[in-house]
Formats: C-alpha cells, structure tokens, sequence
C-alpha cells in the first residue's frame, strides 16, 4: 500500500486569497514551463523542479499547493511525515522512493511535502544514521529531476527551514525558496469573503474586519468565524431564529482570538538577523521592516 492519494483538485488560484508575489514566482517556475514546453526546451530549460514555501503555520502552504495542481490540470500527491517514516531500518527510504515513482507514473504531477523539515532534517543534527540516510535518498530523488522527474512538480512546506540541510537549496532541487507571510489587509478581507460564502450575512464591512486582525493567519481567520457562528447558533437555539452574521459578530469574536504568527516571527527574526545565509531571510527582515 503506497502512501499518498492521487488527487485531481478542483480548486485554482482565484481560490486563495491574496498571495500575489507568491502566485506570481509559482507561475514563473511552475505554471509557465507546463504550459509553454517548448520554449523552455529551446533554452535548454528542463520542466519541473522544486519550490520550498516557508512562513508561520496556518498562512495557506497547503491550500496554495492544492491550488497550483488544480491550475494547470495536474494530479497532486500530499505527504505528511506520518506517510514516510517507518520504524524498521531501510523502510523510510523505500517508503519515500515508492511516493516519487508514484508521482512520476501520474505526471504530470504536483508533488507536495507538508512539514518537510521533518524529512530533510540538517545531518549535522542526525543522531541515527537512519536519519541521515533518509535525507540521502530524499536528495538522490530530488536529483533525478532533470531526466526522470521531468514533468513532477515538487512542493514542499516547512515552518522551519533553519533545521533543513542546506544541500536542499543546491541547484535543481529546492531552487527557489518563498516566504509566505501572513495574509495582509486586502487578503485578510478576501480570505474572510472566501470563507462567508453560502453563510447568512448581515452585509459584514470585510474591509473594517481586515483592519481589526493584524497578524491573523488564513487558520485565526476561520476560527474567528467559527467562534462567531458558535454565538449565533447559541442565540438561534434561545429563539429558534437563524440570525445573519453582523460586522459586530464578527469584530467581537475577532477579540477573543490572539494572532498565532507573533511566536513563530520572534523565532524568524533571530535566524534571519543572526544565521542569515547569503540572504535566505531577507524577507522575512523585509516584512518585520528591519531591512
């Protein structure tokens, strides 16, 4: 049994809000050498490759990996760690060999590993070699880019992309790495748009909603609402009577949720002033506007 669900998404891009810098280098890297192959072969461009997304948790890695498949019409495989890691010596390895040629017999295919940096921990920090082969063997997939892989689009997410081995950023595997911060205003207004639709609204301003979450990742965004629709429900249970959600629900729940990012940028911020290697975070120091 091979781990790893062939899925043909049916969402795209217009369905994650915001992103746009985001989108726009997926594009470049991904989308436009699927759909234009030749003039990518003409400059001796192979097609494929990998793309690391790192930021806080909840900001829409996965969604927006989703989202690229179902773009240009591809099968998207999702791997968690849980899907890899075996407690018999030699069976990660195996594990993680049958996912690849699985996604090279559905290509093209998008490739997703969600939490990455469990898999490709540096080996430096390697207690057990089995560890340390593990990471071997996810490189030697990764290098059979160019000829095999042609055509298998890999993406992975980390929260944490200071604990991977810097041989994942060498060229032809991890070549492009892209912050992926928190939504900002306009995007927290279209990701709470996103997530009214089909609801009962009392023609909630989203703009004025944005304003009051500063830091709130696309997760605190659906809390927020979930913990509004809680106190309607609570309210319709009193007098049977389903009431629309007001922009009042809305602020009011907002209150009752701390932003989940701030923990994860005080932990950026020190690697990026700190161990900042040939500019790896200069984003996130952009973002924080210390650069």
């Amino acid at each position: 049994e091979i781990a790893g669900e062939v899925e043909r998404p049916k969402i795209a891009f217009a369905d994650v809000g915001g992103m746009h810098a985001v989108k726009e280098q997926i594009r470049l890297k991904i989308i436009f050498p699927m759909q234009h192959p030749d003039l990518y072969r003409a400059y001796g461009k192979t097609i494929g490759g990998g793309i690391l997304l790192y930021g806080p948790p909840g900001c829409g890695k996965t969604h927006l990996a989703r989202a690229t498949a179902g773009e240009i019409n591809a099968s998207f495989i999702s791997i968690g760690i849980n899907d890899v890691l075996d407690m018999w010596i030699g069976n990660s390895e195996k594990n993680l060999h049958a996912i690849f040629e699985q996604a090279r017999s559905h290509s093209p295919c998008v490739l997703f590993f969600d939490e990455v940096d469990a898999l490709g921990a540096s080996r430096s920090d390697l207690k057990h070699s089995g560890g340390r082969n593990l990471v071997n063997q996810f490189l030697a997939e990764l290098d059979g880019i160019s000829s095999v892989n042609e055509g298998l689009l890999i993406l992975a997410a980390t929260n944490a992309p200071w604990q991977m081995d810097s041989a994942f950023r060498r060229p032809g595997r991890f070549d492009r790495i892209i912050f992926v911060p928190p939504p900002d205003d306009s995007a927290r207004a279209e990701i709470l748009r996103i997530h009214c639709r089909n609801k009962p609204l009392d023609n909630p301003d989203f703009a004025q909603l944005a304003k009051k979450t500063p830091g709130f990742s696309g997760a605190d965004l659906k809390a927020l609402l979930d913990v509004a629709i809680e106190a309607k429900l609570q309210q319709a249970m009193t007098d049977g009577v389903p009431r629309p959600l007001s922009t009042r629900d809305l602020v009011s729940a907002a209150q009752s949720i701390k932003p989940s990012t701030k923990d994860w940028f005080s932990t950026a911020r020190n690697y990026a002033l700190y161990s900042n290697q040939s500019g790896l975070y200069d984003e996130v120091l952009e973002y924080l506007k210390i650069k």
